[in-house]
């Protein structure tokens, strides 16, 4: 049976050539306010994120953006559209796609029989959880159909 890094290891060379979405972290200070500042950047496959050296969980998902009008009816819309400026304000240039609040996944304690974020050793199986409602499916199925989309998509 493969191992859960040598699968994801395996994704990242496929991935070459293919764009990358940025890594953000969220930053402020007395004179440049709140921000979300570039730290990185991954291929973003589902409930994965994938650099050259880590796997990382997803959670916030957004696009830079200016916030535009005031007038929001609710004030979900405009926590969501300050966080788009602040991705602007910390340097992403306007619409681009920038992950927030991700976490690091350790491969190495999925590979010995544990489990980290999405990813756990099923009755052997490296395997993902790809929503939080569903179950898991093997690892090597998911990570070739999601990089068969990004490809797709990249090409088109």
């Amino acid at each position: 049976m493969t191992s859960a890094s040598a699968l994801l290891t395996d994704a990242v060379a496929a991935l070459a050539g293919v764009p990358r979405e940025g890594l953000g972290e969220e930053r402020e200070s007395r004179w440049r306010g709140r921000r979300i500042v570039r730290v990185g950047d991954a291929w973003h496959l589902g409930v994965l994120l994938l650099t050259d050296t880590h796997a990382l969980a997803t959670a916030e998902v957004l696009r830079a953006a200016d916030p535009g009008r005031r007038g929001y009816t609710a004030e979900s819309a405009r926590a969501r559209a300050e966080r788009r400026a602040e991705a602007l304000r910390g340097g992403f240039r306007e619409g681009e796609v920038v992950h927030v609040g991700w976490s690091v996944i350790d491969v190495a304690g999925v590979d010995a029989g544990g489990s980290s974020g999405p990813l756990a050793l099923v009755d052997g199986v490296p395997s993902v959880r790809w929503s939080t409602a569903g179950g898991f499916m093997p690892l090597e199925s998911y990570l070739r159909e999601r990089i068969e989309l990004l490809r797709g998509g990249a090409t088109a």
